[in-house]
């Protein structure tokens, strides 16, 4: 196993409904370190730029239009395989597929606005931080 940093996003959802304590306790409680936290707004190009893979496809758009309606919680991530921990911690992406006991089994309700989002590789976090954490604390 090795020790990776991740990025996490309390999406606006999660933060209208005031998940961030209860998402970065769940993250603390299962062994991970909290490396740096931005609250930010994302811009619609900053938000076309995370989603850049998605470009194209007809959910595009709309991912763009979410991530940017709110205030985000950016959170650095770090632990032994801390990837596969958090995707594993975070569920399924649509909700109705995610267990209980996964953030988005136990806070989401639809697969628009899924409260949580993790980066899925390691060339992902790598991007992901850069896009949230520009200053290079992580």
């Amino acid at each position: 196993m090795a020790r990776e940093t991740t990025l996490v996003l309390v999406k606006p959802d999660g933060m209208r409904r005031r998940l961030a304590g209860e998402i970065i306790v769940r993250l603390e409680r299962r062994g991970l370190e909290l490396r740096a936290a931005r609250l930010l707004k994302v811009s619609k190009a900053m938000g076309r730029e995370h989603y850049a893979e998605h470009r194209g496809k007809p959910f595009f758009p709309g991912l763009v239009d979410f991530i940017s309606s709110g205030p985000v919680l950016a959170l650095a991530v770090s632990g032994e395989s801390a990837i596969s921990v958090v995707r594993t911690m975070m569920g399924a992406t649509n909700p109705l597929d995610s267990a209980p006991g996964t953030l988005r089994g136990d806070y989401a309700l639809e697969l628009e606005e899924n409260i949580v989002h993790g980066s899925d590789s390691k060339t992902s976090a790598r991007r992901e931080l850069a896009l949230f954490f520009p200053d290079g604390l992580v």
